[in-house]
């Protein structure tokens, strides 16, 4: 289980540091440093780092086997986001679905991409148990 005093930390690359600045902060998450090689968000309670790094973008990037996101246990915060994203007109990777439907893992979950090609993924299970 999870200790208040531990945060799990992602370091991804970034096309520019501005463009990644607007996004994650416009995504709610909030500037928490940022030097001329990368910008540091507070990324739903977790630290992302995105490094300036333009020739190590995934120009063609694919779900699977990389990409990040968040597990939502609160549908309502779920469903919040993605009508947030969708007002915003957030660039969305893949549109919202079901998946597993009829299973144990059934899960909602979307996609959006940033503006270097990184994949965020935002899902909300209806067992909580299948959440690990």
């Amino acid at each position: 289980m999870r200790e208040t005093n531990k945060v799990f930390h992602l370091a991804v690359p970034c096309r520019d540091l501005d463009e990644t600045a607007e996004f994650y902060q416009t995504l709610g998450c909030r500037l928490a440093r940022r030097y001329a090689d990368r910008v540091t968000f507070d990324f739903f309670g977790d630290q992302l780092v995105c490094h300036l790094n333009p020739d190590k973008i995934d120009e063609k990037p694919s779900m699977y086997p990389r990409h990040y996101g968040i597990t939502f246990t609160n549908k309502d915060e779920f469903t919040a986001l993605l009508e947030e994203a969708q007002q915003k007109e957030l660039p969305f990777f893949q549109k919202p679905m079901v998946r597993f439907e009829g299973k144990q893992e059934e899960h909602m979950t979307f996609f959006l991409v940033d503006p270097s090609n990184n994949l965020l993924e935002f899902k909300y299970y209806n067992d909580d148990s299948m959440v690990y």
